[in-house]
């Protein structure tokens, strides 16, 4: 018996990444297949299988309209066939959908004669079953495009390993606490190096900010406790067919404390075996 291809399906709204999702899944060696009929995902397997395809990321989209409630059932279909499926549901808020469509002077499909808004609101309506469900929400609204190529290939890069991959997102709670965390710790109880005249226009990827940062006692004891918690969850998570955690930590501004909690968090991970990526989402911001 031929084995079923693994899928990734990647949907979500117009406008927050699935085409620099899926040009991304392209460069990881995954067959890409964009705004394919939910319909046609069986028959697409037993090709491929065929073929000896064995990653499949496939973009299902609310252009195929009315077909497109199809998907749910569809993806019951592989899984009854022993495929594994992960479904990435990408999307942001309503104003940055807005603008990136305008930049591109591109309508959305189901806006018809109407308003933009008018339209993002008919596709959330239309998505809110696929995002109840899906396996990783990623909010796009304060991620650059090449900030989202690291988050899809820290999930899909490295299929072959077994190990928990830790996402690690360093933010200022000024700006926002990051939607699509897992968990959300705060490390305002840490010295602000922001008082320090010669540390303040540093930031925590300096050497002597996050040597500030890090003598104190309560940094030490933050790490060794993150440590033994990540150690705890992670076989739960891979048990559970869950093989990303996003670990968000954050300060007043995301530049001096978070950044350097989360640099040297993802030091002491590594060695404990995690695969981790740290993105600093405010850096810069300040």
């Amino acid at each position: 018996m031929t084995d079923v291809p693994e899928f990734a399906i990647i949907t979500g709204l117009s406008g927050a990444g699935r085409r620099t999702a899926a040009h991304t899944m392209e460069d990881l060696g995954w067959f890409t297949v964009d705004n394919l009929p939910p319909v046609m995902l069986p028959g697409l397997a037993d090709t491929l299988a065929a073929d000896g395809v064995k990653r499949v990321a496939v973009v299902a989209d609310v252009r195929s309209r009315e077909q497109f409630e199809q998907l749910p059932a569809a993806l019951k279909e592989l899984e009854s066939r022993g495929a594994r499926v992960t479904t990435v549901f990408l999307e942001a808020d309503d104003d940055v959908i807005v603008q990136r469509q305008e930049s591109n002077r591109r309508p959305l499909p189901l806006q018809g004669g109407d308003r933009l808004i008018e339209g993002i609101e008919r596709e959330r309506r239309l998505l809110r079953e696929i995002r109840a469900t899906a396996d990783i929400v990623v909010d796009t609204t304060r991620l650059s495009a090449r900030q989202l190529v690291q988050r899809v290939a820290n999930h899909f890069g490295d299929a072959a390993t077994d190990k928990l991959k830790v996402a690690l997102i360093s933010f200022g709670f000024k700006n926002g606490v990051p939607i699509d965390a897992d968990m959300v710790f705060d490390v305002r109880f840490l010295p602000n190096p922001f008082w320090i005249p010669e540390l303040r226009p540093k930031s925590g990827l300096s050497k002597d900010v996050a040597q500030y940062v890090l003598k104190h006692e309560a940094a030490q004891k933050f790490q060794e406790h993150m440590v033994e918690l990540l150690t705890t969850v992670a076989p739960g998570y891979l048990n559970e067919g869950k093989r990303q955690v996003t670990v968000a930590i954050g300060c007043t501004g995301g530049k001096h404390r978070s950044t350097s909690m989360g640099e040297e968090l993802s030091l002491r991970l590594r060695e404990h075996g995690f695969v981790t990526t740290v993105l600093h989402r405010d850096l810069g911001k300040e």
